[in-house]
Order: structure tokens, then sequence, then C-alpha cells
């Protein structure tokens, strides 16, 4: 994947403003953004090895609270300390709400047969916490610009453009004009 480009989604539930960079080259992908909610201000940069595995992710909220998580890729991931998180053993993607960016990881990663459902173990971030567990989801490709997204009792069909990026999420965002 090759990618150097800015995406804005607008939160509906509740209302958010994001902005977000992503840049991909056969090295690495480096992802930068930053989340406007009610309650908090968060800036979010995410690092993929050169398969499109989650590496690090660090979170930082406007109150001072921090997240950091390191993987090798493999599904073994530790903490800021080193200290090692088995309950997120296997998990290879992250799941960060309150952003759609993080739908595209695994639409990035893997190989795509419309109607195919893939089930992936996420590290579930949950910004509002500042907390991290173990999430199952599921996602089946519908058409070129659509995925069916489940988790638990939550489904929702969502619509990407052509380099797998979200463009609406429905209730819960949709892409704002691009810069």
């Amino acid at each position: 994947m090759s990618l150097d480009r800015s995406i804005r989604w607008r939160g509906l539930d509740p209302a958010t403003l994001e902005h977000c960079h992503v840049i991909s080259t056969p090295r690495d992908t480096r992802i930068r953004g930053a989340i406007i909610t009610p309650a908090y201000g968060l800036f979010y940069r995410i690092k993929l090895d050169d398969s499109e595995h989650v590496r690090t992710v660090r979170l930082e909220r406007t109150d001072g609270a921090t997240l950091e998580l390191f993987s090798d890729g493999a599904g073994n991931w530790s903490d800021d300390r080193a200290e090692p998180l088995p309950a997120l053993r296997g998990c290879i993607d992250i799941d960060i709400w309150p952003t759609p960016l993080t739908n595209s990881l695994p639409l990035w990663r893997c190989q795509w047969q419309i109607g195919e459902a893939q089930r992936f173990a996420m590290a579930w971030i949950d910004a509002d916490a500042m907390t991290v567990k173990r999430s199952e989801q599921v996602y089946t490709q519908l058409d070129a610009t659509r995925f069916r997204f489940q988790s638990a009792d939550f489904e929702r069909v969502l619509d990407v453009d052509a380099d797998r990026l979200v463009v609406t999420y429905p209730g819960l965002f949709e892409r704002v004009e691009e810069p």
C-alpha cells in the first residue's frame, strides 16, 4: 500500500471532529490523528510494519492521560512499562474508540473475497476510559465499497473509498470534505 493522505470525519454520537494523516510506504505506515470530543481532545499515533501489523500505538488526551502499547507484530503486546498484556495475545490489529480510522487496519492487511467473513481478535481501546481489552470482530466484504462490521450484538455496514478508508459509518461517523 502506498498512501499519503489527510482524512477528516465528523462524529455523530457523540459529536466529534477528527483530522488524521496516513503516510504509507513499502517500509511502514504511520498514522497521526487528533480528535475533539465534548469531554476532551485526543492525539493518537499508530505505527504499522511493512506487513501492516500494528507495532506501536500511543494515545494522549488533553487532560494528560496517556496510553501506550507495543506489539511484536505477531500478537504479543506489552504496555509502556514493558509489562506483557496476555489478554491481548493473538490480537494483530487495534480498534480505537472514537475513530473510524482503525476500521481500515484489517481491511488493508487482508485479502478479501465478496461474501466471505473474516474474524479478528482486536485490541479495543476506549479513549474515554483509557483502557484496552480484547474484542472479537467480524468483517465481510459486501461489494467494492461496503463491508459489514460485527462485534457482539453490534452491526453496521461501512462505506469505504478506494483506499479502504471509511466514508460513512451509519449513526456514528461521516467523512467531512477533505482539506
